[in-house]
């Protein structure tokens, strides 16, 4: 993957981006981060391999009159260059370009109304249902209509248009000259008078975004990208310094001002506030109730320690409401898939209903990434992936949460409260959510930072050639489109034909674990640190839901890379230890009027000689909330403290008390 990211801000750049700033809003757009260019890997495709896909750029740009440097960029930012097999993004893009259908943009059921998750994960209140079904797609707007446009600009079919990678990249140069002729601009061979075309072609309907669109292509234009795509096809973009655009061209649009309301977004992304109500009503019962949030005054009452990224589920627009509704649940923010615009939704200080794990959600913030698990192939803009590494970065430093896998994690890694809930949990953004590239953005890529005697392994794949198979994307059973991925399978032998690691907790029965894209049962993902229990050849294990787990990792193409930090393993002469879904205080710290909650273990053990990693030591918590009236709402901390530990593919925790940290490499 890339390099370290960088935030360079040349000269013309910053006079860019003050311009922007001053049409927009005060410091709205600051330098933007990055990810350095990439050199020719050492297996980099032939010659004539790779004249394909740059000469399809040359002689886009030339047959209409765009510069290069300008429809590279723009492709940079929508997909890396990559076709993905002419399978669509998350929202109907295609492409290079990433040309958008939206028949292929609309799904039926909203990220949190499938499945047997409650949302909130406290059982003071009953399981949360929409009010009302999601609206139809009827009014599309026209960020999700890009490649029939194409079509009738470039005179090349729809189909070609999906499926051609050449043919794509014309239709998106038909699309940049379109939008600088409406701006009643001449087309320049000068990068920088491309400005306001660039910024169209977003399809963002506010000015922020559009500008902050914008900026981003001048950032990689300026500081230059050179990758090998998915085809295999080496892309290279120079570097272009002295640009001036203007960004006033923004002004001539016609796009809305978002209102920026109570946002706490760092200044170089589009944020815009559409608020999650705090509001009572009757529920169908006629009985007092609310939603779809509680309000709170985090970190001064809890520290907020961890950040769930989700995907919707759903569309833009239909999430919007979702989130809207007072009687269901809520986030703090959303990101769109098109242009990387985000809207919040719930102040940090406030707690949100997202993660199904009430423990987990009072210390939370909740990030939805517009898009889909599995329908029916996935891949995420370049543009969503920078403005939410730029966000979660941001809440990182503000509320000092480690950048690492075990406080970023996935709704998938969230545990399951109750033996009874693990079942139920969600299993989003997936194996498709590229971990790698995401931390990379962040300046914090996963990589080798200790000798074979380390004693901890970093899961690390090659995303791209990474590409287990898959069934369930469409139908049950039915296999997924080859896909690059983040995660990696773990068996009960070293050997390829050895069963899965089964998962108790899923299947109580012992069912085996599958193949199937929703089966968290036997798989690590990017990121995630677990300790050595074994190597043998090619194959190495590590401790897995109290098992010995073993995953292929060659050195030619490995899997995982050596690491060093701290374990728990089981204090003194323990045979086993308990494992929890939430981090609860002993019964005597409740005070009266505050029911007690069990601190029940799940079906999971902790067995002596094993060893875990450790995202750190959390208090035992509980925050008491169950009615509007905030008035008796209450933190309840006790004497216990717990250690949060990498277990499975999700997160758990066990007692201070009983377990004992070690050096992983002792």
């Amino acid at each position: 993957m890339r390099g370290s990211a960088t935030a360079r801000t040349p000269a013309a750049h910053r006079r860019a981006v003050r311009a922007a700033g001053a049409l927009v809003s005060a410091g709205l757009l600051l330098p933007l981060l990055g990810a350095a260019p990439s050199p020719p890997p050492s297996d980099a495709p032939d010659q004539a391999s790779s004249v394909r896909l740059q000469g399809a750029f040359t002689a886009a740009a030339a047959e209409y009159k765009v510069p290069q440097s300008v429809l590279l960029g723009v492709s940079y930012l929508q997909s890396r260059w990559d076709a993905h097999g002419g399978a669509p993004s998350v929202t109907g893009g295609y492409g290079p370009m990433h040309l958008t259908d939206a028949r292929t943009a609309i799904a039926a059921a909203p990220h949190h109304s499938e499945g047997k998750e409650d949302p909130r994960g406290d059982d003071s209140r009953g399981v949360l249902a929409p009010k009302a079904a999601l609206p139809k797609d009827s009014q599309l707007p026209a960020r999700l209509k890009t490649l029939p446009r194409a079509a009738e600009l470039s005179g090349q079919s729809a189909e070609r248009l999906r499926t051609d990678p050449a043919a794509n990249v014309r239709g998106g140069a038909a699309l940049l000259a379109a939008a600088q002729r409406k701006l009643g601009k001449p087309l320049s061979d000068d990068p920088a008078d491309w400005y306001g075309a660039i910024a169209r072609f977003s399809g963002a309907d506010d000015q922020a975004t559009a500008a902050t669109y914008a900026n981003d292509v001048f950032a990689v234009i300026h500081d230059g990208q050179s990758r090998t795509t998915d085809s295999g096809q080496h892309v290279a973009l120079g570097a272009v310094s002295g640009l001036e655009p203007e960004p006033a061209q923004v002004r001539s649009m016609g796009l809305r001002k978002a209102p920026t309301g109570e946002t706490e977004c760092p200044s170089t992304v589009s944020c815009e506030w559409i608020p999650a109500p705090y509001e009572e009503f009757k529920d169908p019962q006629g009985n007092d109730d609310y939603g779809n949030h509680d309000l709170s005054d985090r970190p001064k009452t809890q520290r907020i320690d961890s950040i769930v990224i989700h995907d919707t589920e759903g569309r833009w627009e239909g999430v919007l409401k979702l989130v809207q509704d007072p009687t269901y649940v809520s986030w703090q923010y959303t990101l769109r898939s098109t242009d990387g615009h985000i809207a919040q939704h719930v102040k940090a200080k406030d707690v949100a209903w997202h993660a199904g794990n009430w423990y987990v959600n009072s210390k939370s913030i909740g990030l939805e990434h517009e898009g889909f698990l599995t329908a029916p192939d996935t891949w995420y803009t370049e543009a969503m992936y920078r403005s939410s590494a730029r966000l979660v970065k941001y809440l990182s430093k503000k509320y000092r949460i480690p950048l690492d896998r075990q406080h970023i994690i996935g709704h998938d890694n969230v545990p399951g409260t109750l033996p009874s809930t693990i079942a139920g949990m969600h299993t989003d953004p997936g194996p498709y959510w590229d971990w790698q590239h995401y931390f990379t953005l962040m300046g914090k890529p996963f990589k080798r930072t200790a000798g074979p005697n380390g004693g901890l392994v970093t899961v690390a794949p090659e995303y791209a050639k990474n590409r287990p198979e898959y069934t369930g994307c469409v139908k049950p059973g039915d296999k997924c489109t080859p896909h690059g991925s983040a995660a990696v399978r773990v068996h009960t032998e070293p050997r390829d034909d050895a069963p899965l690691i089964k998962d108790i907790g899923l299947r109580p029965g012992g069912g085996d674990s599958t193949i199937g894209v929703n089966d968290t049962g036997a798989r690590l993902s990017t990121g995630q640190q677990y300790a050595v229990a074994d190597r043998q050849g090619d194959w190495t294990a590590v401790w897995y839901l109290g098992q010995k787990a073993w995953f292929k990792n060659p050195a030619k193409q490995p899997t995982a890379v050596d690491a060093s930090g701290l374990v728990v393993t089981p204090k003194g002469d323990a045979k086993e230890i308990p494992v929890y879904g939430r981090a609860y205080p002993e019964k005597e710290a409740y005070p009266a009027g505050v029911p007690v909650q069990p601190v029940t273990p799940l079906p999971y053990k902790l067995l002596a000689g094993q060893k875990y990693a450790t995202g750190g030591k959390v208090p035992g918590e509980y925050f008491y909330a169950p009615t509007f009236d905030t008035a008796p709402h209450k933190v309840v901390r006790g004497k216990d403290t717990y250690y949060e530990v990498q277990f499975g593919h999700r997160v758990a925790y066990v007692r201070a008390a009983d377990v004992r940290v070690v050096p992983s490499g002792s």
